[in-house]
């Protein structure tokens, strides 16, 4: 069975570890966890981890977050992935720091990434994983917040979050949405 796990996040080192990075920052560890490494192809970064008889195809896609549905709609067509066996690894404001959040489909919650994958699919019939960066901000900074980087408190406990939601990933592919987001939303 062949998945495709798509973390949402921004090209470019000024965007590197944000908070809005974070479906990078997640691909990349479970990359990193099977000594596996990403190569850069048309729409993104991309890389084939195999666990239990699944084939996760991982892609960072490099058209910005706005545009992540371009990246999306290529692979799950190239590599004949059928919707749901998508899952889309994204931030989430609304949720406190480090809570995930799996859904089998839903709205885009108002995250652009979300929004350019439902239109340009034309559904919303996908899984997606939301990672929590909370929402403790200045009224007008929203845009500081998400664009910016971790505070130490939370780099304290980020790898022990991040690998919660690498283990949520696989679980997806090997007992399925339901079970996983029973396991995992807690």
């Amino acid at each position: 069975m062949k998945y495709l796990i798509t973390g949402i996040g921004n090209p470019g080192e000024q965007y590197a570890h944000s908070r809005h990075n974070i479906g990078f920052d997640i691909l990349d560890a479970l990359a990193g966890a099977s000594n596996i490494t990403f190569m850069d192809k048309r729409y993104g970064w991309i890389t084939e981890l195999k666990y239990k008889s699944r084939h996760f195809h991982l892609l960072k896609p490099n058209t910005y977050v706005n545009l992540s549905g371009n990246a999306v709609n290529y692979y799950l067509k190239k590599l004949k992935i059928p919707d749901e066996n998508l899952l889309i690894v994204t931030d989430d404001i609304a949720l406190p720091y480090g809570k995930i959040r799996l859904r089998a489909k839903g709205g885009d919650a108002g995250h652009n990434g979300l929004t350019s994958i439902i239109q340009t699919l034309g559904t919303s019939e996908f899984a997606r994983l939301r990672f929590g960066i909370g929402n403790v901000f200045p009224k007008g900074h929203q845009v500081d917040h998400v664009l910016g980087k971790w505070t130490e408190e939370e780099l304290k406990t980020l790898t022990e979050k991040i690998n919660h939601a690498c283990e949520s990933i696989k679980s997806f592919g090997t007992i399925g949405i339901k079970f996983t987001m029973n396991k995992f939303n807690s």
